[in-house]
């Protein structure tokens, strides 16, 4: 299950929960985002239960996308106990992705 990460849910879905959050960072106009969503949906049916992953939209979102300076998206972040542990910038391969996220589970 993705999770809509937001102003208002930011500390409690990301910096405060219990387990890693995989968050991509997109907009509904960006075709690379786009691009990834299918392999974002995928990491989100294959870490259910191990990883929270999340989508925050930067064009809704904008004080988020400001407060971790995304310059370019897609944007994906991993976080661990409140703190970035992974930063992906750019269309990747969802190979990539689960790699970056594994190590973070470490």
């Amino acid at each position: 299950m993705e999770y809509k990460i937001t102003t208002a849910n930011f500390d409690e879905e990301v910096l405060n929960s219990d387990m890693p959050v995989f968050v991509d960072f997109y907009a509904d106009w960006c075709g690379p985002c786009k691009m990834m969503a299918p392999i974002v949906e995928e990491l989100a049916k294959k870490y259910d239960g191990k990883v929270k992953v999340g989508k925050c939209n930067i064009d809704e979102e904008n004080g988020i996308a400001a407060r971790y300076r995304i310059m370019s998206i897609p944007t994906m972040m991993v976080f661990k106990s409140g703190e970035i542990k992974e930063t992906i910038v750019g269309a990747v391969s969802q190979k990539e992705l689960e790699d970056k996220i594994d190590k973070a589970l470490a």
